[in-house]
């Protein structure tokens, strides 16, 4: 296996010829039915992925397949997924797709299994769950549990909070709503305040989530909330559980109702398959849908090792965002979900990919004379239309766009104005925005012209499930990993938010050193 900088590979050379002058892709005027059916490629769970209306075209993808095979796409990932050492920073295996099924080889460490210890997990926390809902377990004062909390930050919130959210109406149509939960993260006291005075205490159980046991904004939230709690009368130990690894400060501590364990295999941003997310997913729906959705996301590992980048869906993405990247010059790209279930997807998606691939240095610390991950940003449609859509249709920079829809509402609660119920007017939006993107409209009022030539990807389902959530979750993962195997970079670690860590240290210590942060500091009445 050979890790080679892309800008060294016979591919990059090539995709470099093919670049238009002008960094613009003539793709609109090729947009056809037989294009976007010709574009169709099955994710899993029910998801299709579409390149119609991207800037591509039939000499750009054999180019894009040659750069598969040079850089090992698929070989990568099989080595991943048996548990050779990715994580190049840390010294670490990579093993989020091991939560979610057994791909590859039996995953073992200094003689333990690594595959039986998750599979034990979400065997307890599902256990765990059910005697939750059971009545088995309560509350310091004998009260069951109507609510759930997450304490966490980053990786122990984003991913977990969208996951909730967005199964949250399809949970209560089907009579899934096990328990409401709600999310503390920001160190900022207003944030736990807040959630604390809507929640009733002595029916509440906290999930406390740090891996390492230390994160600041976490253990800072979790002495608000058990502050809280003892001045409601309650007793702390019988309304939180851990959510942390074996070998940090919160692990087989009994002043929690229980713990639960993930390692140093899983990257927080990439652990909402774990116990990160399996516990407060599997107390607001039961344990079962939480397995739902694993299965989705391991139904999309599967299909992501197809060699062939048009019947893989996730590779052909990430593909088709490196030709974006690097040989249109696009800095950008917003993820653009026709759903309000997704309503906080993109936020997961923003430091999923720039936390992995936002790097100037390859695997080996060497840096790259290339480009590597963009800047994500996005909404829900059509919030988004009436926000920042005029810069995307008319602004001086081009954003790749990758939309996401579906055919029917999670809940099927409905109403028809003006001859169409609402599902059918989001999807009518939907449809338009792909189009006005890609052709544009001419006009002698150049305010009203609109360029065109904006490429978009769409992937599409029939209903927003726990399957087809899973599968949408592993697409976008698998999408990055594969970025940065053609990027040589590390996208498993996350040095980048050390330095601030540290400094807030010196600063909280009162010997910082430094006069600019005196400086500030002092203006910040600290």
């Amino acid at each position: 296996m050979q890790y080679n900088d892309f800008d060294q590979t016979a591919a990059y050379r090539k995709l470099l010829a093919l670049a238009p002058a002008g960094k613009k892709f003539d793709f609109g005027s090729r947009l056809d039915a037989a294009r976007v059916e010709k574009s169709l490629t099955p994710i899993a769970a029910g998801l299709t992925y579409s390149w119609a209306a991207k800037a591509v075209d039939d000499g750009v993808l054999k180019i894009l397949q040659e750069l598969a095979d040079e850089q090992e796409l698929i070989g990568k990932y099989k080595a991943l997924l048996d548990g050779e050492v990715m994580n190049t920073g840390e010294k670490r295996k990579v093993l989020h797709q091991l939560l979610r099924g057994e791909l590859g080889k039996p995953v073992i460490h200094e003689g333990k299994n690594i595959g039986e210890f998750y599979r034990k997990e979400l065997d307890r926390l599902g256990a765990f769950a059910a005697d939750v809902h059971a009545g088995k377990i309560k509350g310091s004062t004998g009260k069951a549990f109507k609510a759930a909390v997450q304490i966490g930050i980053g990786g122990s919130d984003l991913g977990p909070r969208a996951i909730y959210l967005a199964l949250e109406n399809w949970a209560a149509a089907e009579g899934k709503l096990k328990l409401h939960a709600r999310f503390i993260s920001n160190v900022d006291p207003d944030d736990a305040s807040q959630v604390c005075a809507a929640v009733p205490l002595e029916e509440t159980l906290f999930v406390l989530v740090s891996k390492s046991g230390t994160t600041q904004e976490t253990l800072s939230n979790e002495l608000f909330v058990k502050d809280k709690l003892k001045k409601a009368g309650l007793d702390p130990s019988k309304h939180i559980v851990a959510v942390t690894s074996e070998t940090s400060p919160l692990a087989h501590n009994p002043a929690y109702l229980d713990s639960f364990y993930i390692d140093d295999f899983i990257g927080g941003r990439y652990s909402s398959s774990s116990g990160v997310g399996g516990v407060i997913l599997s107390l607001a729906f039961g344990p079962d849908v939480f397995r739902d959705f694993l299965a989705g996301a391991h139904e999309a590992d599967k299909a992501a090792l197809e060699p062939d980048i048009l019947k893989n869906a996730a590779l052909l993405d990430a593909l088709i965002g490196v030709w974006e990247r690097n040989f249109l010059g696009y800095p950008y790209t917003a993820v653009l979900p026709y759903s309000q279930a997704l309503s906080r997807f993109p936020a997961h998606l923003q430091q999923l990919d720039m936390e992995s691939n936002g790097k100037r240095v390859n695997r080996d610390g060497k840096p790259v004379a290339y480009s590597t991950g963009p800047v994500v940003f996005g909404e829900p449609g059509t919030n988004g239309q009436h926000s920042f859509y005029q810069l995307l249709h008319q602004g001086t920079d081009i954003v790749p766009l990758q939309f996401v829809g579906f055919t029917e509402s999670q809940r099927g609660d409905d109403v028809s104005v003006d001859g169409s119920v609402s599902q059918t007017k989001l999807k009518a939006n939907l449809a338009a925005q792909i189009a006005a993107f890609a052709k544009g409209s001419s006009n002698s009022d150049r305010n009203k012209e609109f360029p065109g030539g904006r490429p978009s990807s769409l992937i599409y389902g029939k209903r927003l499930t726990p399957k087809a959530l899973g599968a949408l979750l592993a697409h976008f993962e698998n999408k990055v990993m594969f970025q940065g195997f053609v990027w040589n970079v590390n996208s498993f670690d996350q040095e980048g938010v050390q330095l601030g860590k540290i400094l807030t240290k010196k600063v909280l210590a009162g010997n910082s050193g430094d006069s600019v942060l005196d400086a500030y500091s002092k203006i910040l009445g600290i």
